[in-house]
């Protein structure tokens, strides 16, 4: 009887233990899931997530975060480690100042967009403004200061692979229209805030067709969406990116890529979550340039409908967020509680596929209130 009673026990004991999730596997994944799983079928946005809770346990979640995403603005985060551990270096200073050039302007949003050409900045007038507002103009302005080659081989070694190259938010938009006609690739960043001024589609490549004095005919692509979509697509290679060595510093040596990177400005959310790891855990800067950095991006205004409304008013979430054309992205810390029981998880996510940017926010504001409500952050 003492023998088949122990054997029950024994039993019950394996059962409980194979219940359990496996060491490093949360608790609140299955949970968190099935709300993901529940939203995209609700919608038309595919989503992608990654989290990471950092310090002991390290639990981590992944929901499509092994595939390529368009990271848009995110990588304005990579820069700003750039600059600050340069800084930190004693190589740059915070006041050093650039002087605004008409050919610097850059459509979107930011204040800089509004100063005058000769205005005198200093790069912490840039940093905080290309953080907290994501002003591209601020952030074509410090890549040209820092060089791309110098961000894209910081950015590789934090995520340890997974990102593609990064590049300015200028050859982001010649590289788009590119797919239209090759010769907007020469276009200048007022050429683009000009023809942004066109919102309708149609309207807008007879616009792109009248700048390039080319007939409409002559646009290889039907539509913005079409000219996006094979953007998402393009890789590494010389002709698809329109990078050369010349042009932006990138080369095989200068950048470190790894050959399975992804294209510009894209990668995988599990890559970016890890450079955000690394920002957190202090790995990427000293104290005092990891707790400046994170207090410019608790700042962040850009994406208050996005994670940050879902995760609630009692969650400090440093973040930037990121937006294109059919891509929306959030990603950063969030913290809850203090001191001790301090519990801080490193949050990206995207979404793709939706054209009204207030759907997209709407998800990513309910992806917030899942991972609040499944116990991501604690009870």
């Amino acid at each position: 009887m003492r023998h088949r009673a122990m054997t029950l026990w024994v039993g019950l004991l394996v059962s409980l233990l194979l219940a359990l999730p496996a060491w490093g596997a949360p608790i609140w994944g299955p949970a968190l899931e099935a709300r993901l799983a529940a939203l995209e079928a609700e919608g038309d946005d595919d989503l992608g997530l990654h989290v990471r809770v950092l310090g002991e346990g390290g639990e981590r979640f992944g929901w499509r975060d092994d595939e390529t995403w368009y990271l848009a603005s995110l990588v304005k985060v990579p820069v700003a480690v750039e600059l600050l551990a340069r800084v930190e270096a004693g190589e740059l200073s915070l006041d050093e100042v650039l002087v605004l050039r008409e050919r610097d302007y850059v459509d979107g949003a930011g204040p800089t967009n509004w100063a005058e050409p000769g205005t005198a900045l200093t790069l912490r007038e840039l940093l905080e403004p290309m953080l907290m507002v994501s002003d591209n103009t601020a952030t074509d302005l410090l890549i040209g200061r820092l060089g791309l080659a110098a961000v894209n081989r910081r950015a590789e070694h934090l995520a340890g692979g997974g990102l593609g190259p990064i590049t300015s938010l200028l050859e982001v938009r010649r590289e788009a229209y590119g797919r239209m006609h090759p010769a907007a690739r020469v276009l200048t960043g007022m050429d683009f805030i000009l023809l942004r001024r066109t919102e309708e589609d149609a309207a807008r490549l007879d616009a792109l067709a009248e700048r390039l004095d080319v007939p409409r005919a002559s646009l290889a692509l039907p539509s913005l969406d079409a000219a996006f979509d094979a953007y998402y697509a393009s890789g590494l290679s010389a002709g698809a990116s329109g990078l050369s060595a010349g042009a932006s510093g990138l080369s095989a040596g200068a950048s470190g890529l790894s050959a399975g990177a992804s294209g510009l400005n894209a990668g995988r959310l599990n890559a970016f979550g890890a450079l955000l790891a690394a920002i957190g855990e202090g790995r990427a800067l000293g104290p005092a340039a990891t707790a400046e950095l994170l207090a410019i991006m608790s700042a962040t205004t850009s994406g208050d409908a996005r994670l940050k409304a879902g995760l609630g008013p009692e969650v400090r979430f440093a973040h930037k967020t990121g937006t294109q054309h059919r891509r929306s992205c959030d990603a950063g810390i969030a913290s809850r509680g203090e001191g001790a029981a301090e519990r801080r998880v490193v949050v990206v996510a995207c979404t793709r596929g939706e054209r009204d940017i207030e759907r997209s926010e709407r998800v990513l504001r309910q992806v917030g209130r899942a991972i609040r409500e499944t116990g991501v952050l604690g009870p």
